[in-house]
């Protein structure tokens, strides 16, 4: 039998509603130590922001992290899993949809998401991937 997702999500996903700003999710993340957020949209999946959607999408473009929301920049409708998908689904979706991160979803709520570090350190512990997932931050 194929390994349930649900085995290698970290369960501890971070949300934020479309309206918090820029700035707001910059802190969640910095408190956090994490380089994306899940955004909901009256209460499930609206969108994924990662550190990079900011760079890319706010302060490149000199948009005010305090006034810019959420959901003017992240990536909308992202791609999911529900729990019971498997491992090879995750691969699958992410290497057809060049994708890094899927939020895991059930019954519409968010209830974890997946790397592709996650799914790293699960099929080849030993590779360079896995050990930079594995590894504690720089501070």
């Amino acid at each position: 039998m194929a390994q349930s997702i649900r085995d290698v999500m970290t369960e501890d996903v971070v949300v934020v509603p479309t309206s918090a700003t820029v700035a707001e999710a910059g802190r969640e993340m910095r408190e956090r130590d994490i380089g994306n957020v899940v955004v909901l949209q009256d209460g499930t999946v609206a969108g994924i922001l990662t550190d990079r959607d900011i760079v890319i999408r706010a302060v490149a473009d000199e948009r005010s992290p305090g006034e810019t929301t959420v959901g003017e920049i992240a990536t909308r409708d992202p791609e999911t899993l529900r729990p019971d998908d498997t491992v090879e689904d995750a691969i699958r979706i992410m290497r057809d949809k060049a994708v890094r991160r899927l939020p895991i979803v059930e019954d519409g709520r968010p209830i974890g998401i997946v790397s592709i570090g996650d799914l790293a350190a699960e099929r080849d512990s030993d590779s360079a991937l896995a050990d930079i997932s594995a590894s504690e931050p720089d501070a």
